[in-house]
């Protein structure tokens, strides 16, 4: 299968049964790889959270370009977008919106916030205060807005990428448990290495405006490409040894030493989603024991609550979540 688009040729083979999951991918590492340098497996972690219609938790410190990664995304997809900056001083009225008087018709109509669109940056989502963090619970989990008892209805690819700096940064506020569980990934987004970092510079000096890189040109997809390519994930095969084998993995999570709060059933199906995802991206329509290690990690970090001592000794979640992969047998 051939696609033009723009000046990009993309080229996927024939027959594949992931086929447009296999494009998508191609086509989104490299269109975006055109701004963002290097990243390659943040920028392949926000690709499946689209193809598995999740939401996406980004950190990183400040300066590594989430920001500008998420637009660019927003942009490759061909997907609405608006952006809510996260502020100590932020209500929750100032993301889902109001109902407002009107003297002329004396009605009330709704002015729509930030979340009213298909692909919604929350910037810096920890330096918001907890109420209005809270506001974005339902619209996640149920794309849905309920203002005065009255339900608006959100778009179906309406999609949160939160971003948000490290906890011990100051005027920021942790994230409740019942907010991180509704984020499928979270993506962490390092320093990159020399040569990327190096690339940066370059593209920054060739910019010929004050946006810089924001205004790289980007390919958009091809029109119902990501339709067919997540009809292509959930089509995945699992076999019954695979579900448990994730179960295995979770469950152990809330037993295991370190960790005081383990994954919920929740964890249970984004671990079994994503994985399927990570099948497609390798080429394959069914799942495999790599699949679901290779998931764990950004699925579960943000879900794992370690105990005081275990953060004193240094552990991570992803210490503990590859200590917990390697005392789980794997299926046969």
């Amino acid at each position: 299968m051939s696609e033009e688009v723009g000046q990009v040729h993309l080229e996927v083979a024939e027959g594949s049964p992931v086929s447009a999951a296999l494009a998508l991918f191609a086509l989104g590492e490299r269109e975006i790889g055109r701004v963002i340098a290097g990243q390659s497996e943040a920028v392949a972690q926000a690709l499946i959270t689209l193809l598995c219609g999740g939401h996406a938790l980004v950190e990183g410190v400040p300066g590594v370009a989430k920001t500008l990664a998420v637009k660019t995304l927003a942009r490759f997809l061909g997907l609405e977008f608006r952006r809510a900056q996260g502020t100590p001083d932020m209500m929750p009225a100032d993301l889902l919106g109001t109902n407002v008087f009107s003297p002329k018709t004396s009605e009330f109509s709704l002015h729509k916030g930030p979340v009213f669109t298909q692909f919604l940056l929350a910037d810096e989502i920890n330096r918001m205060p907890p109420r209005t963090q809270a506001a974005l619970l339902e619209c996640m989990e149920e794309r849905q807005v309920t203002m005065d008892g009255e339900a608006h209805k959100l778009d179906e690819y309406f999609t949160v990428f939160a971003t948000q700096n490290p906890l011990e940064f100051e005027g920021t506020y942790p994230l409740p448990e019942a907010q991180l569980d509704r984020f499928l990934l979270k993506i962490k987004v390092p320093y990159p290495e020399l040569e990327d970092e190096r690339t940066v510079l370059e593209r920054h000096h060739a910019a010929t405006s004050n946006a810089g890189l924001a205004e790289t040109a980007v390919a958009t997809v091809p029109q119902g490409l990501l339709a067919a390519a997540r009809a292509e994930v959930r089509a995945v095969r699992v076999e019954p040894a695979m579900f448990d084998y994730i179960l295995a993995v979770v469950r152990r999570s809330r037993d295991w030493p370190a960790i005081a709060l383990g994954a919920s059933p929740r964890a249970s199906a984004a671990l079994l989603l994503v994985a399927k995802a990570t099948a497609a991206r390798e080429g394959r329509d069914y799942l495999v024991p790599d699949d679901v290690k290779e998931a764990a990690a950004p699925v579960l970090r943000h879900r794992l609550v370690l105990r005081p001592e275990a953060e004193l000794e240094g552990l991570s979640t992803d210490r503990v979540v590859r200590d917990i992969l390697a005392a789980t047998a794997l299926p046969k």
